[in-house]
């Protein structure tokens, strides 16, 4: 049994997420906003939860408080920065409001509960830390209209996931990013009503679950573009 922090679990494939590891018999600790989400997610899988907005994480009492409730959860072997803002706006039509938001949750939130949670890791055994990505910040992957900002702020989430493997190589920290094609999660059916994906969250929360419990053995610093799975 092992201890997986999972971000984004009230819903789509973080909820997915947390219900596969916890069949298999592992503890999650769900952090989401949703808190009435997060309660049906615990009454579903026995699976912990922690309400927070990751944009909160810049407030010194969010974190401390955070911290409290980790130190008590006990040691991480593993976090899936599956949290994430599908804005959407064509380039001259974003305004800054919408920008910053787009960066703060897709690349700043993530950088700061890494950094936040790098003490709460196993020190016994490799760690594995996803960062769940997209095509659209994968460079030579088609581009689409209204989602240059999304996708810039993916492409420094996985550009974050390389430095960060090379900077704690000789730690037993393990980073890797998972640029995802179309899933058919709330996120994509609010930005985008109407269009049907390829894959459910339930197929792409199996593939995420082996990813994190094995991929690490194999893989270190590693951009991995799965849009040749269907996704």
């Amino acid at each position: 049994m092992k201890n997986y922090l999972i971000t984004g679990a009230s819903r789509g494939l973080g909820a997915a997420l947390t219900r596969h590891l916890t069949q298999q018999g592992h503890r999650v600790l769900a952090v989401a906003r949703n808190e009435k989400a997060l309660m049906t997610l615990k009454s579903e899988t026995g699976a912990d939860y922690w309400v927070l907005d990751l944009e909160e994480l810049q407030r010194k009492e969010q974190c401390d408080s955070f911290e409290t409730k980790l130190r008590e959860w006990g040691p991480l072997d593993g976090l899936v920065n599956n949290a994430g803002f599908l804005g959407k706006s064509l380039f001259e039509e974003a305004d800054e409001e919408l920008i910053r938001k787009i960066f703060e949750v897709n690349y700043h939130a993530p950088s700061r509960l890494i950094k936040l949670l790098i003490p709460h890791f196993r020190n016994d055994a490799e760690a594995h830390i996803i960062n769940i990505g997209s095509m659209g910040g994968f460079q030579g992957s088609a581009k689409f209209p209204g989602l240059a900002h999304y996708s810039a702020s993916k492409a420094a989430l996985a550009s974050l996931t390389e430095c960060l493997a090379e900077e704690y190589k000789s730690s037993n920290l393990r980073f890797n990013c998972l640029a995802l094609g179309s899933v058919q999660t709330e996120m994509l059916a609010e930005a985008f009503p109407g269009y049907q994906a390829s894959n459910k969250p339930e197929e792409m929360a199996a593939f995420v679950a082996d990813f994190l419990l094995n991929g690490h053995r194999i893989f270190n610093g590693k951009v991995l573009p799965l849009s040749g799975l269907s996704v």
